[in-house]
């Protein structure tokens, strides 16, 4: 990393050198993203005086890790900064004067959390239905599509691309041409030929490994990709129902039953870690299977305010008990969870998740089979797994944020932390500029925009939900020296 601190016990001259682990100096005691800062930054501090951030948690600002820079007789501050070592590769760093955010004061809707999105600017839609992601919008599909991906490698997943066209002819084998009830995009090339655009991949996983997987051996096998899907669907409340919309969508072969039960219970916790990483509220409700077939299925449902399926769930904290309107016996489920006794409560939810057991439904009607250990052919049972991007995001919304604008989950936000300086002019600016270069991880915000007030940087950056501030004020370039 960087040259090492140099600290000075009596305040005269050059110190004994520190080797970032003290964090003596002012960014040095930041938290998180800038607990590296020590190695990067040298900071002219006498240790035998302490110095104190002003951090009040519990409010925004505080939560935010806003570091207020005024000085007391007590708390000396960050002297000077040393050159450092360029950035690492893939570091990016964003000045407001040079990046289009999209912020907007005035966008409204009737769904609060749809209307965040738009204020926040995060998309912009393009008809019903279809919505396009700004940069910084990007940026949270991106983190949250690294995140799913980061799970399903972890349990053994491999990660393929299959076409999103794809000819009838699969669809007819499989026998679910037509089953889509209007809801798949169809038409017909220059050469007459029928095709989809496909909702889903059971055929596409079958054709994929037909021919190359022969022998029980080979399994089991968890496929996964993260791509567009496209669905004729009645739109809704903004991201919550598009007719195009981003899935990590998984498909697991297996040579019996019961390694499918075993892999769906790995998909299962993994999903389980995501949504509580992503510090969902969530139940977990039976199913029906509908046209995917099969002989189970389960949906993860975030209880919200305004969502897409009418819920009922229990209330017990370790308890994720749920009923949908969309599960088995839905009428006769009453006020007491089956689960564990507790109060069941009514609401609206979204399915931000949902698991399948197809059993042998696609290798049946596709006649996809391996060998046994005695030669025999078996037919292959599947499991089908999906997690829609852009519900995650809207739930997450829809569950954390306030008035003031987006909360993130760690390592969600767009931008790991903002440098906001009190005026960007003279030394403030100098310092506010070299942070801004000597960054070694994350992704920063700088507000270098003469234009904007105080107040507004402030407010920007709390829309956007940058999770930590570093505020720079005269103070800090101007203070008493060590020594002096």
């Amino acid at each position: 990393m960087g040259r090492p601190l140099a600290v000075s016990d009596s305040g005269e001259g050059p110190g004994r050198k520190c080797r970032g682990e003290r964090g003596c100096g002012l960014l040095a005691r930041l938290p998180n993203v800038f607990h590296y800062l020590p190695r990067r930054i040298g900071c002219n501090v006498p240790t035998r005086t302490p110095w104190q951030p002003r951090v009040r948690r519990g409010s925004r600002l505080g939560s935010a890790i806003v570091v207020s820079l005024f000085p007391t007789a007590s708390r000396p501050f960050c002297q000077q900064i040393t050159p450092a070592p360029a950035p690492q590769p893939g570091v990016i760093a964003v000045r407001r004067s040079e990046t289009t955010l999209f912020t907007s004061r005035e966008a409204t809707h009737d769904n609060d959390t749809v209307a965040l999105t738009n204020r926040a600017g995060l998309v912009r839609q393009f008809g019903s239905g279809l919505y396009g992601f700004t940069p910084t919008g990007e940026r949270v599909r991106r983190r949250l599509i690294d995140a799913v991906d980061a799970e399903l490698r972890a349990i053994g997943g491999q990660r393929i691309s299959l076409p999103q066209l794809n000819y009838s002819g699969i669809w007819e084998r499989s026998g679910r041409w037509g089953s889509f009830e209007g809801e798949m995009f169809t038409f017909e090339n220059r050469d007459g030929k029928r095709l989809c655009l496909a909702p889903s991949h059971e055929e596409g996983v079958v054709h994929l490994v037909d021919g190359a997987v022969r022998s029980y051996e080979d399994l089991p096998a968890l496929y996964y990709q993260v791509g567009r899907k496209h669905r004729d669907d009645h739109a809704r409340n903004g991201l919550l129902r598009l007719k195009e919309f981003t899935m990590k969508d998984a498909y697991s072969l297996h040579a019996d039953a019961d390694s499918l039960d075993e892999t769906y219970e790995r998909v299962r916790a993994a999903y389980v870690r995501l949504f509580e990483a992503l510090d969902l509220a969530f139940v977990v409700a039976a199913a029906e299977n509908s046209v995917m077939g099969g002989s189970a299925s389960e949906e993860f449902v975030a209880p919200v305010e305004t969502g897409t399926l009418d819920l009922r769930h229990c209330t017990a904290e370790d308890c994720r008990f749920g009923v949908t309107d969309e599960s088995p016996g839905w009428a006769s489920v009453g006020g007491i969870c089956p689960d564990c006794g507790g109060d069941l409560v009514a609401g609206e939810g979204i399915e931000i998740g949902h698991a399948f057991k197809l059993g042998t439904r696609y290798a049946d009607a596709m006649d996809l089979t391996v060998d046994g250990p005695d030669g025999d052919g078996w037919r292959v049972h599947m499991g089908s797994y999906g997690i829609g991007i852009e519900r995650l995001l809207h739930t997450i919304l829809a569950q954390q944020s306030d008035d003031a604008g987006c909360r993130w989950p760690d390592g969600i936000a767009p931008f790991g932390a903002s440098i906001v300086p009190l005026a960007y002019e003279g030394a403030i600016r100098e310092t506010a500029d070299r942070l801004y270069r000597e960054l070694g991880a994350g992704e920063t915000l700088l507000f270098d925009d003469p234009g904007q007030t105080i107040g507004e940087r402030f407010a920007e950056s709390d829309l956007l939900g940058v999770p930590r501030k570093v505020v720079l004020g005269a103070a800090v370039v101007s203070g008493p020296r060590s020594g002096d």
